[in-house]
């Protein structure tokens, strides 16, 4: 029996539900029930009705489904699968910084543990990061953590003045202004679309046709009719981009932007994920509970 056949006969029998995010291996991809970005997924997540959900994904983004579906048991099938711009702040760093802006209201990153989401008074993804910001009152000052990259871009989107907690994703901070501007010139006529976590993502703009989360890149990919399409995000991205347009080139800004994190999961972790009910993830419900209400608003908006 193949893996993938295995993956789909252990599904049914654990009546279990595979998410898998956008940058994920193609193999995993191919055999999750959802693909999508951080806000789809949590999305699907929450109201996600079999008793076992199993998230091939990062951490955060397993104790995200844990938070909003509490009574399900959740499964990350590799626990080496962290992510670099979560680990930029910890919950008492945020209290700290806090303490320093009394009555600031807090918008966290999903990219974030459970105990910074905790001290929270928002999430947001890169879907709608904008629309959240712009749903605060203008008299109220904000924290925008932890990434300075997506918190400059919706600084710039909205004209609100907000602190920036000064964290960056590794994969998407090597790409820079001059490598879209080289990039530009490599491809004359190619429409770069690029995402807001990009090194001075707010610099790179003239050389960018559209700013993008993963979730828009993709809608993107079934809307263009461009014979080629430059993508400036984590590579993953590109296999379902292709599939969903065989007739466009889609080609990565930089072919190495990798996240070593999103590549730790393969299809014989998802497979004993799911045989050895490994690894469940939980979150303490003082935590979950302080969270939750950051969370609900962000898969509210």
């Amino acid at each position: 029996m193949s893996l993938e056949a295995e993956v789909a006969r252990l599904k049914d029998e654990r009546h279990a539900v595979l998410l898998a995010h956008n940058y994920q291996r193609p193999e995993v991809q191919d055999v999750a029930d959802y693909v999508g970005d951080s806000l789809y997924l949590s999305r699907k997540a929450r109201e996600a009705d079999r008793p076992v959900i199993v998230f091939a994904g990062v951490r955060f983004m397993a104790e995200t489904a844990k938070i909003l579906n509490p009574s399900r048991t959740v499964l990350l099938p590799d626990l080496k699968a962290g992510c670099g711009l979560a680990d930029s702040i910890t919950a008492e760093q945020l209290r700290a910084w806090k303490a320093a802006h009394p009555g600031a209201v807090v918008v966290a990153y999903i990219n974030t543990s459970a105990d910074v989401k905790a001290e929270a008074d928002y999430c947001c993804t890169s879907s709608n990061a904008v629309k959240i910001v712009e749903s605060i009152p203008a008299d109220r000052e904000i924290l925008f953590l932890p990434d300075m990259f997506l918190g400059d871009y919706v600084r710039q989107r909205t004209g609100r003045a907000m602190h920036l907690w000064v964290g960056d994703c590794p994969v998407h901070a090597r790409m820079r202004p001059e490598d879209m501007a080289r990039t530009r010139a490599e491809h004359p006529g190619a429409p770069i679309v690029a995402h807001p976590e990009c090194g001075c993502a707010t610099q790179a703009l003239p050389h960018v046709d559209r700013v993008l989360s993963t979730d828009g890149m993709v809608r993107f990919a079934e809307e263009t009719r461009a014979p080629e399409v430059v993508v400036a995000t984590e590579v993953g991205i590109l296999h379902r981009m292709r599939r969903l347009n065989p007739t466009t080139r889609f080609v990565p800004l930089d072919a190495g932007t990798v996240c070593p994190y999103m590549k730790e999961i393969d299809l014989e972790d998802v497979r004993d994920s799911l045989a050895e009910n490994r690894y469940v993830i939980d979150v303490p419900e003082a935590t979950a509970a302080r969270a939750r209400q950051a969370l609900e608003r962000m898969v509210a908006a």
